[in-house]
């Protein structure tokens, strides 16, 4: 029996080797901005005020619920029933064995001599959860250490930047050329590597994001698997692939059991995937996400969920759902108008001799370093603020997701064709302004 000391004595929770030890980190941390990608539409208003009969284009959503229909209204109706049907008690910090079993059964199809069985499946509410819990897992069971890095591109999603460095993550930007739409490559990964050491760090995890966000810059699996093992061999503890955007397509989504087929077992140990219904099926607002991973990485999150947060039925429901009637069927509200779009921004963009990158999913990215010039604005931000306000057209500028981006705007195409071309006409109409 454990030996207690007399409930008059104050006491810490674990023993005293245990305890978290004493250090001002938090004191010397930056401050962490709120993310300004909620506010960017609402400059538009500003223009609606001035100009209340002209339309508006939104091209900075990354949100199909928003900008295109969302989850068809029979999926959000059959979900209601079943979380009706299930009743309103809690579930396991993993979600329900259903949903895991559907994750693997229905959505991957995954072949059973691969070994993922639904115990290496992990429900979340949304993707933000999904990545807080895996940075969590890749600091403690990489190198178990607070202050090592998180390695991703030269120009990355906005959360990438701060999501990690909030739970004690430094985050490295990796080398990275903008005619390469700053992609990875081996050198550029073993370099951050040999960085992070030389300040007495590990790299706890590489984030592969494909479809990218912000550039839409797309690689090819065997590329993707080139760049894992990479990272792997160089001592890497864990590569987390964000595949989020990979069925807003029209080529085909990734193929979980022939890419598992490209890594060792003992490769697929350090492996994350992350996918959900965010992007590709408009859930934005439902918050469904899961990560497979191996089972100690799983345990160890769900035990950690079981005081934090755990995911909602309902949106582990909406998920099932649409898993169970087939995903390529079920996301084509939002994949067949984007891909559409795609194709004649694209056409308008090689027309007027933009350079630029777009792959598949939701954006490319557009370079307007002459506009910028012209004006004499150092970067995009108050570019964006004058399109949105006085030609009424929203884009993210790429400065905000790093000072690689600054001479770069994200553009969003997931919205129909005739709201792209639009939205497309504005921009450059604003650009040109610039110059006169």
């Amino acid at each position: 029996m454990q030996n207690l000391v007399s409930p008059d004595v104050p006491t810490y929770a674990v023993p005293q080797e245990n305890l978290t030890p004493v250090n001002n980190y938090l004191q010397s941390m930056a401050d962490i901005p709120p993310s300004r990608m909620f506010l960017i539409n609402k400059a538009l208003k500003v223009y609606t005020a001035k100009y209340p009969d002209s339309p508006i284009y939104d091209a900075s959503q990354g949100d199909g619920g928003a900008s295109l229909p969302g989850i068809p209204k029979e999926i959000l109706e059959i979900a209601a029933q079943k979380q009706i049907e299930h009743g309103t008690a809690y579930d396991m910090p993993f979600g329900t064995n259903d949903f895991r079993k559907c994750v693997i059964e229905k959505y991957w199809q995954l072949d059973a001599d691969l070994g993922i069985t639904p115990a290496n499946v992990i429900g979340t509410q949304g993707g933000r959860d999904a990545l807080v819990k895996a940075y969590q897992a890749m600091l403690a069971l990489g190198h178990g250490r607070i202050g090592d890095a998180l390695v991703v591109s030269r120009v990355p999603w906005i959360s990438y930047n701060w999501g990690p460095y909030g739970i004690g993550a430094n985050v490295m930007w990796a080398p990275g050329k903008p005619e390469e739409g700053w992609a990875y490559s081996e050198d550029s990964i073993r370099e951050c590597v040999r960085f992070a050491e030389s300040s007495g760090r590990k790299v706890a995890g590489l984030v592969i994001t494909c479809p990218d966000n912000p550039t839409g810059l797309t690689i090819t699996p065997e590329r993707q698997v080139a760049l894992a093992k990479t990272a792997l061999d160089a001592g890497v503890a864990f590569v987390l692939f964000d595949w989020m955007y990979h069925y807003v397509t029209d080529e085909q989504p990734m193929n979980l059991n022939a890419f598992l087929r490209l890594f060792e077992p003992a490769e697929r140990e350090r492996l994350i995937f992350l996918d959900g219904i965010t992007k590709s099926l408009g859930g934005s607002n439902i918050r469904n996400c899961h990560m497979i991973a191996n089972e100690n990485f799983v345990k160890y999150i769900v035990a950690r969920a079981s005081h934090t947060v755990m995911p909602s039925f309902y949106s582990l429901a909406v998920a099932m759902t649409a898993y169970e009637m087939g995903y390529a069927n079920a996301v084509r509200t939002i994949a067949e108008p984007t891909n559409a779009s795609r194709k004649v921004l694209k056409e308008f963009l090689d027309k007027h001799n933009f350079t630029y990158i777009i792959g598949k999913g939701y954006y490319a990215f557009i370079h307007v370093g002459e506009w910028l010039k012209a004006r004499g604005w150092e970067d995009t931000e108050p570019l964006g603020q004058y399109l949105a306000e006085e030609v009424g057209v929203a884009v993210v500028p790429g400065a905000f997701f790093s000072p690689y981006g600054g001479e770069w705007v994200r553009f969003s195409y997931a919205t129909p064709v005739e709201r792209t071309l639009g939205a497309a006409q504005r921009l450059l109409d604003g650009l040109e302004a610039l110059k006169k």
